[in-house]
């Protein structure tokens, strides 16, 4: 599991690293116009502050790149761990699957993942473009909703509930990926929303999930401030490079960012994935196994 988590996160950083490149390179006339800017109020002696917002669409158009490397290291990770989590539960070696079978369960975790991505996030993204359209400070009058009404406070207060029913969809579904490793996509889902809406199901996804986030949070801020000294690099050695302050000035923000979300993955993602692949074993057995004691012979029912 190691080895494969450190193959999985040098090649994602590799990716990432090249991704980047490629979306600085296009985005280059960007950071040409702002030198070009900020040469020109130098030049008339006004204070220049840079408009950010070309830079915000390209950072927003190119976010589905970045999660769909995430999604597919993950259901890497994912397809090693729930392996190794069936190896030490049954009792069959890693190896007796073949090449096909892994490629298989990692096109149904990737499926997956995109399917609870579609149930979870379309809510709260929606709730938060209509709240903002409504009640935003970017409306010169209080129409089309009067500020201080109750209507402005419910859609205003709208995105953190949606935020609170993704969460709760979240937890619902996070035994999913687990369950791919026998199971089609959907009935991956479908398992895991029974698993989970029991007393002792929700209690045991809750009780794991709140410290490993928090695990993830505080791993992923303190490799990040770590990797701080890393920005002055960066932003010297591109800046000499290319002659261009704002590309320097921004590649530096995001080199301590990358690895320190690299970082974290390769420290928590392993063991946030086994423990849900046995969180999910356990659940599975726990219920089958009243089901197979009424069948057996001798037992009320039972042949």
């Amino acid at each position: 599991m190691a080895g494969a988590t450190a193959r999985v996160v040098s090649l994602c950083g590799l990716v990432a690293l090249l991704t980047t490149a490629t979306i600085f390179a296009l985005a280059w006339p960007v950071f040409t116009h702002m030198r070009n800017q900020r040469i020109w109020y130098h030049h008339a002696e006004d204070p220049y502050l840079h408009d950010n917002t070309d830079l915000a669409l390209v950072a927003l158009g190119t976010l589905p790149l970045f999660l769909l490397l995430l999604g597919a290291g993950s259901a890497a990770l994912q397809t090693v761990c729930s392996r190794a989590v069936a190896a030490g539960t049954h009792g069959h070696a890693q190896e007796d699957e073949s090449r096909v079978a892994v490629a298989a369960r990692l096109r149904r975790v990737l499926a997956v993942y995109v399917l609870r991505g579609l149930i979870v996030w379309p809510l709260p993204v929606l709730a938060a473009v209509v709240a903002h359209r409504l009640t935003g400070y970017q409306l010169d009058t209080p129409e089309p909703l009067e500020r201080g009404s109750w209507p402005h406070a419910l859609v205003e207060a709208s995105p953190a509930a949606a935020v609170a029913i993704a969460v709760l969809l979240r937890l619902a579904l996070s035994l999913a990926p687990a369950a791919a490793a026998g199971l089609g996509p959907r009935a991956a889902l479908r398992r895991s929303w029974s698993l989970t809406w029991t007393r002792p199901g929700f209690a045991r996804v809750l009780a794991l999930a709140l410290p490993l986030a928090a695990l993830t949070a505080g791993t992923v801020r303190l490799a990040t401030e770590l990797c701080l000294p890393l920005r002055p690099v960066v932003r010297t050695l591109l800046e000499q490079a290319t002659g261009n302050f704002f590309a320097a000035y921004y590649a530096g923000i995001l080199a301590p960012v990358l690895v320190g979300v690299l970082v974290a993955a390769a420290v928590t993602l392993p063991l946030t994935f086994t423990a849900f692949a046995a969180l999910h074993d356990h659940l599975r057995s726990a219920r089958t196994r009243p089901l197979r004691a009424e069948d057996a012979p001798g037992v009320r029912g039972g042949p």
